[in-house]
């Protein structure tokens, strides 16, 4: 990454403001929601425009199929991720078979426009507990999720694109929505290790990217996930061995205004170990924080963030359309997905 911000552009074209805050110093990707999103040429050229503006830079997306898919029109509609836990119930293999073609369709028809990385998979455990999360898991089992989500992992990778488990150490078993209130999550350390840690270990080196929850652990740490050294540095780092890059949640998030303004924020997260600051929404925010953050490149961090670098430009989408890896991994693609 060409620096530690990842920001968001308010339509589905550039505008003055937009090309501003891309072209700092301190932007190093670009995040899209559905409302910069027309239909697949659109996208193309918007993210087309966004890589000529700052060759280098990053474009990022929500995409993980189910109720969190951005881009709809023109895209293979991805099934939440519960739908292969089901899968698994009856028949392992094909369920892992299906989610090695769905991550592919999804990683493969992102690129085709131009987009270098989707935040998935979800590595939650479905506690049944939390709304936020849901359906977004793909089971209660660790062992069943890691399994499915390492074949997600897989598919995104056939295509060029790297993975992102999250909400590390997990959101899974708290109620509250960290987009509108701080989630606090009071269970034991040997609780989260003994199921919500477990899938973050055990897929290792598979893991290129992670992004920490908003989520308050006060039996571990009386700081959120996303400002603390301890669940970032001792727990991800050293006792997970995990080396990918560390995507802070979006600091604008109401889960994240327990340490003061933006710039006090990103700073919190930077110093707990967060190798990237996602900001999205608030475009004033976006403002102050290009404004006010004072940062400098380390080799940490660009040792970090070199598991997400994506491959050369990938083929077009009529290309894509006509290769028989494509079209022989959309017939697996479950057509239903859960509620």
């Amino acid at each position: 990454m060409l620096g530690p911000i990842v920001l968001d552009i308010k339509g589905c074209t550039l505008d003055d403001d937009d090309r501003r805050r891309i072209l700092h110093p301190y932007t190093g990707m670009v995040i899209l929601f559905t409302r910069n999103y027309e239909n697949p040429t659109q996208l193309k050229a918007l993210c087309d425009e966004i890589h000529a503006l700052k060759p280098g830079i990053m474009i990022a997306v929500d995409h993980e199929g189910g109720r969190v898919q951005r881009f709809r029109e023109g895209f293979t509609a991805i099934p939440s991720m519960r739908t292969f836990g089901q899968l698994w119930i009856d028949d392992p293999e094909d369920a892992v078979r299906r989610a090695i073609a769905t991550g592919y369709v999804m990683g493969a028809e992102l690129r085709a426009c131009g987009v270098d990385m989707t935040f998935a998979p979800c590595l939650d455990i479905d506690f049944g507990r939390s709304s936020i999360i849901g359906h977004r898991a793909f089971a209660q089992n660790p062992k069943t999720l890691t399994h499915l989500a390492l074949a997600v992992s897989q598919g995104l990778r056939m295509a060029g694109m790297p993975n992102c488990g999250k909400h590390f150490p997990g959101h899974g078993w708290v109620e509250a929505d960290s987009h509108l209130e701080l989630p606090v999550d009071d269970r034991a350390i040997e609780r989260l290790f003994f199921a919500d840690l477990k899938p973050y270990r055990w897929m290792g080196a598979a893991l290129d990217s992670v992004m920490v929850a908003h989520v308050v652990y006060p039996k571990i740490d009386p700081n959120t996930a996303g400002f603390s050294s301890h669940w970032i540095g001792k727990v991800l780092r050293e006792q997970l061995k995990f080396g990918g890059c560390v995507f802070s949640d979006n600091l604008c998030m109401k889960g994240a205004v327990t340490v003061g303004g933006i710039v006090d924020r990103a700073n919190a997260a930077l110093n707990a170990g967060c190798d990237a600051l996602i900001v999205c929404n608030e475009f004033d925010a976006s403002d102050e924080l290009l404004e006010g953050l004072k940062w400098e490149e380390t080799d940490a961090f660009v040792d970090h963030t070199s598991s997400i670098v994506a491959p050369a430009p990938f083929m077009t989408r009529e290309a894509l359309a006509k290769t028989s890896r494509y079209q022989e991994a959309l017939k697996l693609v479950p057509t239903e997905s859960v509620a």
